[in-house]
């Protein structure tokens, strides 16, 4: 895979960021959620969706998503080579890490797939932007110091941007919305598990537009 390569996946994967100031961090356990989840998430401004592979369903909803008008489908917790594949193959546009191995990079440069890789530390965030990863995961934020601790990382490492996910709610997503360095934050709040299961898509569309008007100004 060629640096040129590199770079068009890392642009891939900050035009994503930039959809909206919330990427819903999604576990969903049926299939048959799918469409309609993605559609309320859509129709409430927030189309970057990123589902876990948490679940037996993981890539089924992925494929149902994919088919979705107005969406960017990735998908979440890539933790080996086979995920990615298998990822890439459902029909997700992005890919989303907790972390970073040698193994995983290599295997979204083979499957083309643009990274959205994890780091928690700088020392994580210089090795991946050694790799020019210019647009990284800050995992886990809150139990890695918040919105201070990513702010003091910025200041030295200007050349990267973060998408914030961990522990981020409506409540504190402003603190890292506001800091120079962030281009989106991940939360699952948008996409209860009780209004999934409930199939009350009015409501997570009212949440996704509330979150859709925080700013990062």
């Amino acid at each position: 895979m060629t640096r040129e390569n590199s770079e068009a996946a890392q642009q891939k994967t900050r035009e994503v960021c930039q959809l909206a100031p919330i990427m819903p961090v999604l576990v969903v356990r049926e299939a048959a959620d799918a469409a309609p989840l993605a559609k309320a998430l859509i129709a409430g401004g927030l189309p970057a969706l990123e589902v876990t592979l948490r679940t037996p369903a993981a890539l089924d909803v992925i494929a149902a998503m994919a088919e979705i008008p107005g969406g960017v489908v990735g998908a979440g917790t890539l933790v080996t080579p086979q995920d990615v594949r298998a990822a890439k193959a459902a029909g997700a546009e992005f890919g989303v890490s907790p972390g970073a191995t040698d193994a995983l990079t290599e295997a979204c440069l083979e499957e083309d797939l643009p990274l959205l890789p994890g780091a928690a530390t700088a020392s994580e965030a210089m090795r991946l932007l050694e790799r020019g990863y210019t647009t990284q995961k800050f995992f886990p934020a809150e139990a890695s110091g918040g919105a201070p601790a990513l702010k003091a990382i910025g200041a030295p490492l200007p050349q990267i941007r973060f998408c914030p996910t961990g522990g981020i709610s409506l409540s504190n997503a402003r603190d890292y919305l506001g800091l120079s360095n962030v281009l989106c934050a991940g939360g699952s709040w948008v996409a209860p598990d009780a209004l999934v299961s409930a199939q009350a898509w009015d409501e997570i569309t009212t949440l996704a537009r509330e979150a859709k008007r925080l700013l990062s100004v």
